[in-house]
């Protein structure tokens, strides 16, 4: 006896026909993009407009009053040629883009690299390393300025205690740009908790291996941990790199406060004291387009600025995939 189960047997599947295919297609790129309208919207309104908005008046003769008038490269040849401040302020950026992105690095990866470390008191630890993050860059840098006093200041005194001269630190134009990196690196919490999130996350079956394999600490460190850990020390460079390029409120308040005067916004008898020594390109900037109202002018150094961020950002990504692919470029 042969039993049949009683399912229907289903018909052949129709097949869409091109026109209906395309339509679906068109259905949901439209969808797709109604749920990105906002996030297209703002990026054209808040980023795109402004960009080609500062190429453009770049170009021009422009004091935010009078219509602009179209000058050509007039403003980047004043730049290179005309401007020796801007070469000052360029030298001072640079500087601080070497010694910041070296020292924040390092010293951001060796605080989570003790923190990774500790056994007991690590949620304690990791709070108190990263709350100057949180502090506004302004107060910040009041408190450097007072604790780095030349005559009364803790530091100096403490220095004083133990017979070290202290000197003058922030006006002393030979100190002042160290005592800015140091005001910096106190901030640098939030990079040390990515890094130290990335050393947490390393699998612990590649440190057994290598130590299986005769590998002391330093060579698991060296060979295991930080080409591990590569993607985040990159993304610490590139962060550190645009903070230097774009150090502004830290400067500007610390050589007011040095100068001891309260004009701060745009005065230009405090600008980089003392004697430029903390004068910056973005603080150079300002003065140029909210002092001078010399908005063209600003706008061509904006350019170049964002020039100067995307180049070097661009060579260091390519420089990690050349020596380190991902998995995804590998396979």
């Amino acid at each position: 006896m042969t039993t049949t189960l009683g399912r229907a047997v289903a018909g052949p599947v129709p097949v869409p026909s091109r026109g209906q295919r395309a339509r679906v297609r068109a259905r949901r790129r439209r969808t797709v993009l109604a749920f990105m309208a906002p996030a297209l919207v703002g990026f054209a309104v808040f980023f795109g407009y402004p960009l080609v908005a500062t190429v453009y008046y770049s170009f021009t003769a422009y004091d935010l009053v009078n219509p602009p008038q179209w000058i050509g490269l007039a403003n980047y040849v004043r730049m290179f040629t005309a401007e020796p401040v801007v070469g000052t302020a360029a030298y001072n950026t640079l500087w601080l883009v070497v010694v910041l992105t070296v020292s924040r690095v390092t010293f951001a990866l060796g605080v989570a690299s003790v923190i990774a470390r500790l056994r007991r008191g690590v949620g304690l630890i990791r709070t108190l390393c990263y709350l100057p993050a949180l502090a506004p860059p302004a107060a910040a840098a009041l408190a450097f300025v007072f604790l780095f006093n030349p005559e009364f200041g803790p530091v100096n005194r403490a220095l004083r205690a133990v017979g070290i001269d202290g000197g003058l630190w922030f006006n002393d134009p030979a100190m002042a740009k160290p005592a800015l990196t140091l005001l910096v690196l106190w901030g640098s919490g939030e990079l040390m908790i990515i890094i130290l999130a990335a050393l947490l996350d390393v699998p612990r079956e590649q440190h057994e291996a290598a130590a299986l394999d005769g590998a002391g600490p330093i060579r698991r460190y060296w060979h295991v941990t930080l080409p591990a850990i590569s993607p985040v020390l990159l993304f610490g460079v590139v962060n550190s790199i645009i903070v230097a390029l774009q150090l502004f409120t830290q400067a500007v308040v610390a050589g007011s406060v040095a100068a001891g005067t309260a004009e701060v916004a745009g005065s230009t008898r405090t600008m980089g004291f003392p004697q430029n020594s903390t004068l910056t390109y973005p603080m150079w900037l300002y003065v140029q387009g909210f002092r001078y109202f010399n908005m063209g002018y600003a706008a061509a150094m904006a350019v170049l600025l964002f020039m100067v961020s995307f180049a070097v950002t661009a060579v260091l990504v390519r420089r990690l995939r050349a020596v380190s692919p991902i998995e995804g470029d590998a396979a």
